[in-house]
C-alpha cells in the first residue's frame, strides 16, 4: 500500500499559508493633511482653565504677581532702550495687562524725562484667557494710557492672530509664549502682524527653569513609588530660540538669559504659588490626578526633605530657593536701512590675530 507523502502545511508559518481576506478586512492607509504637523506638548485646554481659575481669585492672583511685574518690567526696559516712537505697540499674551501697568507707574530713570508710557500711542493687550486679561481693568492705570484695549484671543493651537497683516510697530509678550504648542508658527504671525523695520520683544522661562522641584520630585516619586512621572512642564532650551526666530524671518536678533532666585517658605508654598499663578504642569504626558492632592502625602513630605538636602535652606529666613531661568528674545522684521551682515570671507582682520596680540601679514 502506498504512503502519502507528508504535508507541511502544519510546519508552515501562518504569512505562508495562502488565505481569502474579506474585502471589509482591507488595510485603510492614513493620509497626511495637507498643512505643516506640529508636536502637541501642552493641553491647550487645561491650559486655560488653570489660567481662568487662578484669575477667578483676584486677590490670589494679584499676589502671585511679583514674577510677572518683575519681567516684564525688564522687557519694558529693552523696550524702551531703543531711541524711537511706537505708534501702535501689541502687548501679545498679556496675562493681567503686567506691561501696562508697568508703562504707567514705573517713574522714568532721569526724573526730568517725560513719562515712560508717552513714548508709544496706542497698546493693545491681547490674551487667551479673558478673566486674568479684564482682571484688573477697573484700575487707574487703564485711564493713564493714551490708548489702550484689550482683546481675547481664540485657541491659540488653532486660530490665527486675528490682527491685519503690518498693524504693529511693535510686539511684546512677556511670561506666556512657554505654553504654546506651535510656536514657530506663533512667530511666523508675529513677524506678518508687524510693520517693515519693528521690533518683537518676548519673555519665556527657559528649560532650566526650576530645576530644584524637577530634581527633588523626581527623586521623591522614585523613592516613594518606584518611578518617575511628569509634574513640572518642559520648556525650551535657549539655544533653539534663535533659530526659532531666524525661521520665522527676523533679522538682527539678540538672545539673552536671567536667573531670577525666589525664597519661599517650603516646598509647600512654591507649588500653591504656581497654582496661584497659572503655571501649573499642563503637559499631555503627565498624571491627571497631579496636583497637591495627586501627588500624594508621602511623595510631598519626601519632596521636602529632599529638596532642603540637596538645595539647602540657607536663605535669609530660613527658606528654599526657586531659580527661575528666563529668556529673553529681540527679533527685527526686514527693513529698509537696516545693517546687513558682510559677505562670508570679506574680512580683513584675523580674530586670532588680534588675540594673540599679532597682526595680520
Amino acid at each position: 500500500m502506498a504512503m502519502k507523502p507528508a504535508s507541511l502545511r502544519p510546519f508552515l508559518p501562518r504569512p505562508a499559508i495562502r488565505r481569502r481576506v474579506p474585502q471589509y478586512q482591507c488595510r485603510q492607509y492614513a493620509i497626511q493633511a495637507p498643512r505643516t504637523p506640529s508636536l502637541q506638548v501642552f493641553d491647550s485646554k487645561i491650559k486655560q482653565i488653570h489660567k481662568e481659575r487662578s484669575a477667578a481669585n483676584a486677590e490670589s492672583s494679584r499676589r502671585v504677581d511679583y514674577l510677572r511685574d518683575e519681567v516684564a518690567s525688564r522687557l519694558c526696559e529693552r523696550l524702551l532702550d531703543i531711541n524711537r516712537h511706537f505708534p501702535s505697540v501689541l502687548d501679545l499674551g498679556a496675562n493681567a495687562c503686567n506691561i501696562a501697568r508697568i508703562l504707567t507707574t514705573t517713574p522714568p530713570p532721569v526724573p526730568t524725562d517725560p513719562p515712560l508710557h508717552t513714548r508709544l500711542t496706542s497698546l493693545t493687550s491681547a490674551d487667551w484667557s479673558p478673566t486674568l486679561l479684564n482682571r484688573d481693568a477697573h484700575l487707574p492705570f487703564n485711564s493713564d494710557l493714551p490708548s489702550h484695549t484689550r482683546t481675547v484671543l481664540s485657541d491659540p493651537d488653532t486660530a490665527p492672530l486675528p490682527f491685519a497683516p503690518h498693524s504693529f510697530s511693535a510686539v511684546l509678550s512677556s511670561l506666556s509664549l512657554h505654553w504654546i504648542n506651535d510656536l514657530p508658527s506663533l512667530l511666523s504671525q508675529i513677524a506678518t502682524v508687524l510693520k517693515p523695520d519693528s521690533p518683537f520683544l518676548a519673555a519665556i522661562f527657559g528649560g532650566d527653569s526650576l530645576f530644584e522641584l524637577r530634581t527633588s520630585l523626581q527623586l521623591a516619586d522614585l523613592d516613594r513609588r518606584g518611578g518617575v512621572a511628569t509634574h513640572v512642564s518642559p520648556l525650551a532650551d535657549v539655544r533653539d530660540v534663535g533659530g526659532l526666530l531666524q525661521k520665522a524671518g527676523f533679522k538682527l536678533l539678540t538672545v539673552d538669559v536671567d536667573d531670577i532666585v525666589v525664597e519661599y517658605p517650603d516646598t509647600f508654598a512654591l507649588m500653591q504659588d504656581l497654582q496661584a499663578m497659572g503655571e501649573s504642569n499642563a503637559a499631555l504626558v503627565r498624571e491627571t490626578n497631579a496636583g497637591l492632592r495627586g501627588l500624594g502625602r508621602d511623595v510631598l513630605l519626601a519632596n521636602e526633605g529632599i529638596y532642603r538636602e540637596l538645595h539647602g535652606g540657607g536663605g535669609e529666613r530660613g527658606g528654599i530657593p526657586a531659580t527661575w531661568r528666563v529668556i529673553y528674545m529681540i527679533g527685527w522684521t526686514p527693513g529698509e536701512g537696516q545693517p546687513e551682515p558682510l559677505a562670508r570671507g570679506s574680512g580683513e582682520v584675523n580674530i586670532k590675530d588680534v588675540l594673540e596680540g599679532g597682526t595680520k601679514k
